[in-house]
């Protein structure tokens, strides 16, 4: 156990807990309602906002998995993440104004409160609502995951057998932390952690793009190491007679992997609950075009990250025992940095992993509360039962992730994440063409929605559970794809064919409960524009 490096971990984690639950007091709202509770009253500015999108949508785990793909596999698996996230934000630039518009005007707190009025449907609300909470719990269960590689690395003993059942005593006890300011403070809390997270985080980057490099010899060395790992992948292939494993640039073959990859991770980042939730709590729409802008800042450091995996293979550092490629790099922390400094880098991953997990925790307790416990268990709630049930389920959720973690092996946890992806892409016809149109049918929506969930899940599982990217076979020729895209594309033909059936055969739409009107940004309610300190909250 390296004390140096645990003593500044633990004093950066305090740190963020005491302002966890100051946040309660900060721009302070009647917490017993659930647009307060949940979406911070919708009030924060245009750097506040910055930050929680940065802090909620480049996680922990995206710290750790990025470098850890480009170590193990390379380009195809590592690299797609830079584009993606470029490509994501003129999407958002068009569509979240627009979303946060009619929600405003609305009181919707999450997406399947939009697809309900807008289609008049609550088997649609419902389908959206389950989609994004089982997509969201893996994805949550993986910040869990990035707290434990940083204990780990830090050689904190993980597993204390209490009564003969292994317990992980130092993760118990960061997430009863994370729950508790969560539950007092509600999205404030990881608003205001947000801020400490990216400046540590940037620290942690900027050090180590300048640091490592000079320490290897360049960037020229680092690149050599990478294609000398390639070739060697390739003569184990020829030899063996199975595929390549390793690319330090892309082989033609994978060219539609990757620009599907890309493609349909863009498509879906801000279908997530926790990405809407984000947004829904922005005080404006201009906030949210200006947050366009200004988030590929996040997409440059992104590129920087993914090179980390490069440094570790040229630094020829043996992964963390237990965590396969994802322990390469708190490896390469650890060999290349003294322990104080180590410690704070191992503190700024942590405390990544608390903001987007309690975002997703929000993110999901509101769909259930919303869409499902208010629409089938209790129609009459009011805003303090909202509220109530909201913080209770977000406890359950970060509990269920916990057991995740501990007692489910994490390739399953892994491999469940990437099928969140591939689940949650399934309601973009709902929520993103529907800011657009309500053509399609309610019913077609609900029916090419389970028909794609099917596809994509059987395409998932047809790769042995280990791999987003499947094989599309069209008589002589084979198309690797993005499982997610090609659901997606059986959804949209599935969905426009079966709208006019449905319509011929009485299956009417629902009431539309939006006009026309509130879908447009410049006349949407919204606090008045920011300056100066108002900007930060």
């Amino acid at each position: 156990m390296q004390w140096d490096a645990i003593a500044v971990f633990i004093f950066f984690f305090l740190l963020v807990t005491v302002l966890g639950f100051i946040a309660a007091r900060w721009r302070r709202g009647d917490l017993d309602l659930l647009h307060e509770w949940g979406l911070a009253g919708r009030r924060f500015g245009t750097v506040i906002t910055w930050f929680l999108l940065g802090g909620d949508l480049y996680t922990a785990y995206t710290f750790i998995a990025v470098p850890a793909a480009m170590y193990g596999f390379g380009a195809l698996n590592g690299f797609f993440a830079v584009p993606y996230t470029f490509l994501v934000y003129p999407l958002v630039y068009l569509l979240m104004p627009r979303f946060w518009a009619v929600c405003k005007q609305h009181g919707y707190v999450t997406a399947a409160d939009f697809v309900r009025d807008r289609f008049g449907s609550g088997t649609l609300a419902l389908v959206v609502a389950i989609t994004g909470i089982i997509a969201t719990m893996p994805y949550l269960a993986l910040q869990m995951f990035g707290i434990e590689v940083s204990l780990a690395a830090l050689g904190i003993p993980l597993n204390v057998y209490v009564l003969g059942i292994p317990i992980d005593i130092p993760l118990l006890i960061a997430f009863i932390i994370l729950a508790a300011y969560t539950y007092t403070s509600g999205l404030r809390a990881p608003a205001m952690i947000a801020l400490v997270k990216d400046i540590m985080i940037f620290i942690v980057l900027f050090v180590a793009i300048i640091y490592i490099p000079i320490k290897l010899g360049g960037f020229g060395p680092i690149f050599t190491a990478a294609h000398q790992k390639a070739l060697i992948s390739q003569q184990t292939a020829a030899s063996t007679h199975q595929a390549q494993t390793f690319f330090d640039i892309l082989n033609p073959k994978q060219y539609t992997a990757y620009v599907t990859l890309a493609l349909g991770s863009a498509l879906a980042l801000f279908l997530y609950p926790h990405s809407i939730t984000g947004v829904l709590s922005s005080n404006s729409p201009k906030v949210v075009k200006r947050n366009t802008a200004l988030l590929p800042i996040y997409s440059l450091m992104l590129g920087f990250l993914a090179l980390l995996g490069y440094m570790a293979i040229a630094a020829k550092v043996t992964p963390l025992a237990g965590f396969g490629n994802n322990g390469s790099v708190p490896a390469l922390i650890l060999a290349s940095f003294p322990h104080w400094f180590a410690g704070f880098a191992f503190a700024a991953i942590a405390i990544g992993a608390l903001v987007p997990a309690a975002v997703m925790s929000i993110a999901a307790a509101n769909l259930f509360t919303r869409n499902i416990y208010k629409e089938y268990f209790n129609k009459n709630a009011t805003e303090r039962q909202e509220s109530q049930v909201a913080k209770l389920t977000s406890l359950i959720v970060k509990f269920g992730a916990l057991l995740f973690i501990l007692y489910i092996p994490t390739t399953y946890v892994l491999n469940l994440q990437l099928l969140g992806g591939v689940w949650i892409l399934q309601t973009l016809p709902s929520v993103f063409l529907g800011l657009y149109t309500r053509w399609f049918n309610r019913w077609a929506l609900v029916v090419s929605w389970a028909v794609a969930m099917i596809a994509g899940t059987g395409m998932f599982i047809a790769t042995g559970l280990k791999s987003s990217v499947f094989p599309i076979t069209i008589g002589p020729i084979s198309i690797p794809m993005y499982e997610a895209v090609a659901a997606l594309i059986i959804n949209l033909v599935l969905a426009v064919v079966l709208t006019p059936i449905f319509e011929a055969i009485g299956a009417k739409r629902g009431q539309d409960l939006t006009s026309p009107s509130d879908y447009n940004e410049e006349q949407a309610p919204s606090e008045p524009l920011e300056t100066g300190r108002e900007a930060l909250g």
